[in-house]
């Protein structure tokens, strides 16, 4: 049995130390007396889930293993940051790692603010009050949803029920139950109805749908997953759950997902509530990806993106295969939303370069502006600025002059004297890592109650939704032969995009190989393809500058420092194979 009893130190595991002073939360969160005390108590278990997931923490590191992308060395200058994201993606980590350091150390640090909830609120339940008993209820279900995330990415949890006790390690089938024990022990008493910003009934169901399909790779995260029937029938429970609540609707339009106000979106299940009061909230699942040399709001001449990571020539490729002669962009309205308007007469851009385009603009406010959505490709579009740092503007202040963005970012032959062209290739070479190179990804819309663009975001970070639920249930009736059950939840999805061309049309038949590609259509970018490659059996796969093959490489190394701070309990917290 792998259970160890482990000494948590400061520095390394669940930190017990760190400031716990957050900004509230939720209007929900407020009150005086014990409601204040409840509050209190939440926030920063809450609101650290931020951090978790920024894209230099966790978030990256789920983002960056799997094949949907990829971050160079961008010019040579940018993106560097001691060769974490290059290891990250060619499956070469060691235990010094930063990206899998700050990921296992914000996350860690989530759960401890977990067990200080937990431990504030239970004295409150116990004595009648229900508001701390409430809040309990979702305090440990966001701890078993914090240590499947552990499970999923090193192997093992915490189980720690309080702070002056030593926690106890556990991993296979033990780290299973827990988990599972901590859903179900909360599933039938907490609430319906505090929306997706917070834990419900409905987000315990699906993070148990979640648990028990990827079960069989938890119990043997290096073997040949065994998907038993015991688990398949619990996932289609659970789903069937959340399905008949009738308290969901999957978003005819895939980008309002994504939008200002997705909060009112009714297929969020759970979501990182973000409405420009956390003190860490941000937006960089928006700009990361974007070109350094665009920005995202006319109003704001810091709104730029960073030329970060790109989606992987074989990621593209799963598109082309699947719409063959025809476009993605004309098949699937999920692949691209032109949301600039730009006026026929200006699109072509024959003889036209930064030299002699001044003329070659178009007016817009911005209330009206929008950057395109979804898969960036080819010349982009954005304002500009004039020799003193100001965008030009059209004679008004409220009109800015939309331009081709000129490539002002890196030291490529491009600099200053072409336009941003992002190009399918991207890689480690010399060219393949300019900052032009490969096709971007713009799913969050630029905050419009953001003062800058890039931080204090009003954009829930979105977790789990509806459209997951019809796609595990799929995967789980294909594993038990019901391959038409699993067309129908499939196309049920595929066809729901109802808002604008092109919807993306019913397929007729369905396998595991298509499940996979259409997780990807979905979902790419949300920070699941890591889980679902290891699933089928594909994170062994070459991709673009990837070629290992070491299924050691499924679960990450513990930190170093994790492991030094724990030398004084020799062999409580032992490192993973293969590293």
């Amino acid at each position: 049995m792998f259970k160890y009893r482990f000494l948590i130190v400061c520095i390394t595991l669940l930190a017990s130390c760190t400031d716990l002073e957050e900004t509230v939360l939720d209007e929900s969160f407020t009150g005086s007396g014990l409601s204040e005390t409840v509050s209190g108590a939440i926030a920063p278990a809450y609101g650290q889930v931020s951090w978790t997931w920024r894209h230099t923490n966790y978030y990256g590191l789920q983002l960056i293993a799997a094949d949907e992308a990829i971050l160079p060395h961008r010019g040579g200058t940018d993106w560097f940051d001691g060769g974490k994201f290059l290891a990250t993606h060619t499956h070469t980590i060691t235990p010094t790692n930063d990206l899998v350091g700050s990921s296992w150390s914000e996350l860690t640090k989530n759960i401890s603010r977990t067990l200080t909830a937990i431990e504030t609120l239970n004295p409150l339940a116990e004595v009648g009050d229900n508001e701390a008993a409430s809040a309990l209820h979702e305090m440990r279900a966001l701890r078993g949803y914090l240590n499947m995330l552990m499970l999923d990415s090193w192997g093992l949890i915490f189980k720690k029920e309080k702070s002056t006790e030593t926690s106890e390690i556990l991993r296979g089938q033990d780290a299973v139950d827990y988990i599972e024990s901590e859903f179900q022990s909360v599933v039938g008493v907490i609430n319906t109805d505090l929306g997706s910003g917070r834990m419900t009934q409905s987000a315990v169901w699906g993070f148990l749908a979640r648990l028990h399909l990827n079960a069989a790779v938890y119990r043997d995260p290096y073997g040949t997953p065994d998907f038993t029937s015991a688990d398949m029938d619990k996932v289609i429970e659970y789903t069937d759950n959340i399905v008949n609540s009738g308290l969901y609707s999957l978003s005819p339009e895939y980008f309002e997902l994504f939008n200002d106000d997705n909060r009112s979106n009714k297929e969020l299940i759970f979501a990182l509530d973000q409405r420009g009061v956390l003190r860490r909230e941000h937006s960089r699942w928006t700009y990361w990806s974007l070109a350094g040399s665009n920005w995202g709001r006319p109003e704001f001449t810091s709104s730029d993106g960073t030329d970060g990571p790109a989606i992987t020539t074989d990621f593209y490729q799963t598109w082309v295969d699947a719409y063959g002669d025809v476009d993605p962009a004309d098949a699937d309205s999920r692949f691209f939303y032109q949301q600039q308007q730009i006026p026929a007469e200006l699109q072509d851009l024959t003889g036209l370069s930064p030299a002699n385009d001044e003329n070659h603009f178009y007016c817009v406010t911005p209330e009206e502006y929008e950057f395109n959505r979804g898969i960036i490709r080819g010349v982009i579009w954005g304002p500009r600025k004039d020799p003193n740092g100001a965008f030009f503007t059209c004679g008004s202040d409220n009109e800015f002059r939309i331009y081709p963005v000129i490539q002002i970012k890196g030291n490529g032959p491009d600099k200053n004297v072409d336009y941003v062209n992002h190009e399918l290739q991207i890689d480690f070479t010399n060219e393949g890592r300019l900052h032009n190179k490969g096709y971007r990804v713009s799913k969050y819309q630029f905050s419009r109650t953001s003062p800058n663009a890039n931080n204090f975001s009003s954009i829930d970070i979105v977790l789990m939704r509806y459209a997951e639920i019809f796609m595990m249930r799929a995967e789980a009736k294909l594993r038990q032969g019901d391959a038409s059950g699993a067309l129908a939840d499939v196309n049920t999805v595929r066809t729901s995009r109802t808002a604008r061309e092109p919807v993306p049309a019913a397929l007729a038949s369905m396998d595991l190989e298509i499940l996979f590609r259409e997780l990807g259509f979905e979902f790419y970018w949300e920070g699941l393809r890591r889980t679902s490659q290891i699933r089928y059996g594909k994170y062994e796969d070459s991709w673009t500058e990837k070629t290992d093959s070491n299924p050691n490489n499924r679960l990450f190394p513990i930190p170093q420092s994790a492991i030094d701070g724990a030398s004084n309990t020799p062999g409580f917290l032992e490192q993973n194979s293969g590293y």
